[in-house]
């Protein structure tokens, strides 16, 4: 199959095309809303491989959603049989599509100001063993490390609400070591409560419960969690006023290759 009818092949599938034609092509627009591929180029070195550009009408995604982006553009075109192999190299969003977004609800000056420290680089640490503790001793880790000196401490990516340790009383423990470290350093503190959960309505109750405890910072797997969840945690965050730290746990499987 000769490389500019593949190229056209991914476009067509990844926007307006299917397997054949059907009737309610004569319904729409296909000129105003099919993607197109304006030029190939061969991989260097590399014999039956192409590099193709890909541009889609800003009006097939929805506003403001990455999963409706991504389902479009890495969704079924990657099972397309008519490729042997299909790789995504590169993804340029133009800024009007990007201005749809909301982005980060808050910066570093703003973390910055919750935890009092300015002109220096913050110090922290993640609670290790990662599994295993118990929440009593996990608070206690994390009372050691914050009256030790750091300005926080964190979870990782895989402390959730398992057995050994359910998240509300982790939660519990971690904002008691906060406040018995701030009192007797006389110095804000902070720790990165991981939020993640089965379910996107869980985070928001676990986020809740941080925020009535007073700990202005949770985090998220933002990849195994889910941008649609990610987004709804973001939104949460902004309206009350928390920091909304993001742990990219999955992203290697990604791009490491």
């Amino acid at each position: 199959v000769p490389p500019e009818e593949c190229g056209a092949a991914v476009a067509a599938e990844s926007s307006t095309g299917t397997w054949t034609t059907v009737w309610t092509d004569g319904l729409t627009s296909l000129d105003r809303y099919k993607g197109r591929c304006y030029d190939i180029e061969p991989v260097p070195g590399e014999d039956n491989q192409y590099i193709a550009y890909v541009a889609y009408p800003i009006d097939l995604f929805e506003e403001g959603s990455v999963t409706n982006m991504f389902t479009s553009i890495v969704g079924n075109v990657f099972g397309f049989k008519a490729l042997r192999a299909l790789r995504l190299e590169d993804l340029r969003i133009p800024p009007a599509y990007v201005k749809t977004f909301a982005g980060p609800p808050h910066g570093i000056q703003v973390e910055r100001d919750k935890i009092n420290k300015y002109g220096r680089g913050l110090l922290g640490c993640t609670i290790k063993p990662k599994l295993g503790l118990s929440a009593k001793n996990y608070g206690r880790a994390v009372y050691e490390c914050l009256r030790g000196g750091l300005d926080f401490t964190k979870d990782d990516e895989n402390v959730n609400s398992q057995p050994f340790m359910r998240w509300r009383d982790r939660f519990l423990f971690v904002a008691e070591a906060i406040y018995k470290a701030q009192s007797e350093t006389g110095e804000v503190k902070g720790h990165y409560l991981n939020a993640t959960a089965a379910t996107a309505e869980e985070m928001l109750k676990r986020a809740q419960c941080a925020k009535e405890l007073g700990v202005p910072i949770i985090m998220h797997d933002y990849l195994t969690g889910g941008f649609t969840a990610n987004t709804s945690l973001s939104i949460y965050c902004r309206d009350h006023g928390l920091l909304l730290h993001i742990h990219r746990a999955m992203h290697a499987v990604i791009d490491r290759q």
